[in-house]
């Protein structure tokens, strides 16, 4: 019997400005967290190994600068990208239409691949939108996804597992 290969599998963090890219990322790979705000510049790599079922999986993580009215998506970021994380910020409905407006940048960049909703803020949930509604009225109602609090950690590593297993799913299809 041969062991498996690891699986190689780049994935990108997409998003509005200040929606905690970052700090999911960070949390994510380093398991801390910081109220200071860090503004990405460009693309900030790192990498994250996790078992999924009996692969071995090493994600190369790219968290993109958020898009605002002065910044646009670098498609060119997102070449060879397996999945993404689309995040929100679950107090501000402004980016869920920044998250959909991208999740149509992104198919257009790189077809569809897997790619996983990512409510974040889940501990201000007292101060959160109402974004169900707007999930219903654009259609995304039925978009994987996974709430989340960079802050408390709650919900990231599921967000990331469950990116890493519809890629695993998607490559098994494709054949």
């Amino acid at each position: 019997m041969c062991d498996r290969l690891p699986i190689k599998k780049k994935i990108c963090l997409l998003g509005a400005e200040a929606v905690g890219k970052t700090s999911l990322v960070r949390r994510y790979v380093l398991g801390i967290f910081s109220d200071r705000y860090l503004t990405t510049m460009g693309v900030k790599v790192d990498k994250k190994i996790l078992h999924v079922a009996e692969d071995e999986v090493h994600l190369i993580v790219w968290d993109l600068a958020g898009e605002d009215e002065l910044t646009q998506l670098r498609t060119d970021y997102l070449k060879g990208a397996s999945g993404y994380l689309l995040v929100v910020d679950g107090t501000r409905v402004s980016t869920l239409h920044k998250a959909i407006e991208l999740q149509r940048k992104a198919a257009g960049a790189v077809g569809s691949v897997p790619f996983v909703l990512v409510i974040n803020k889940s501990d201000l949930a007292d101060e959160w939108a109402p974004l169900e509604d707007h999930l219903e009225e654009f259609g995304c109602r039925l978009w994987p996804r996974c709430t989340t609090s960079a802050r408390l950690g709650t919900g990231v590593e599921e967000a990331f597992l469950m990116l890493a297993q519809l890629m695993l799913a998607d490559q098994a299809e494709a054949g």
